[in-house]
């Protein structure tokens, strides 16, 4: 850290990482900016999403870098999304796929499915894992939840195959992290877990799905652009500035396509 900042009114801490090399762009170098806060509220929440914040437990965190500003927040218009034959195929892959949603929590079952992904995902791409004691998944992924932060269970055949955890926004859902049992790739769960969260905004009448950082240039996050049409966040707003969030011009057209035919899609 090479500032701390202690906001007593909101006890916010704030604080940065110094600069190192970038883990999404090799020859890039990053710098990460922190918020922690302790028992945000949903309003606060829904705030920090909105101007591209990431929440992992009680930390927030937003690239802060210098020479680089190549991640974009990235967010699907989820109310215009439509569901194409490909998607439709995802869900058939998925009737046997079962799904519970409830508060944030940790069992043998998460750490044991948490594992075995990443140890896939070291071997795939290069990812390193680090193992993960009950305690610091529980840092990550439970705590600060308050009352917007889930986690949808995936089930195959009453097996636990996939984790989902996400917050519920004013205006939306923040995608947050998902992981599931590479032995269940054939299933798509990656792609079916964003079309279940399109699902809950629909039915719930939330207009955006926050996707976090769309880097071009990376094979881990380029993915997020397939998912149309969607909205980037203009630079880095603070919580006093109103966050300006725009279609680039190829989304703009594919809305206006969505637009023109002037009727909702049932699914």
């Amino acid at each position: 850290m090479i500032s701390n900042k202690n906001n007593k009114k909101n006890d916010i801490i704030e604080f940065s990482t110094i600069e190192s090399q970038c883990v999404y762009l090799p020859n890039e170098r990053m710098r990460m900016r922190y918020k922690y806060i302790k028992n945000a509220s949903f309003s606060l929440n829904s705030k920090l999403t909105q101007r591209g914040w990431r929440r992992f437990g009680e930390y927030y965190s937003r690239p802060f870098c210098k020479a680089c500003s190549k991640c974009l927040s990235l967010r699907i218009d989820a109310q215009n999304f439509r569901f194409s034959k490909s998607v439709r195929r995802t869900f058939r892959k998925n009737k046997n796929t079962s799904i519970v949603l409830q508060k944030p929590s940790v069992s043998t079952h998460h750490l044991r499915l948490y594992e075995k992904y990443h140890k896939f995902m070291e071997k795939k791409k290069g990812w390193k894992y680090t193992p993960l004691s009950p305690a610091i998944y529980s840092e990550l992924y439970v705590q600060g939840h308050g009352d917007f932060g889930k986690e949808i269970l995936y089930f195959h055949n009453f097996k636990l195959v996939g984790v989902d955890l996400i917050d519920i926004c004013e205006d939306g859902i923040s995608s947050i992290y998902f992981y599931y049992d590479p032995d269940f790739s054939k299933l798509s769960l990656g792609r079916y877990s964003i079309y279940q969260q399109i699902l809950m905004a629909k039915k719930y009448n939330l207009k955006w799905i926050y996707l976090g950082y769309y880097v071009k240039e990376c094979n881990s996050l380029n993915y997020k652009s397939s998912y149309t049409p969607y909205q980037i966040l203009k630079g880095n707003p603070s919580l006093e500035e109103e966050p300006v969030w725009f279609y680039p011009p190829d989304q703009e057209e594919i809305l206006k396509k969505i637009k023109a035919r002037n009727s909702p899609q049932a699914f």
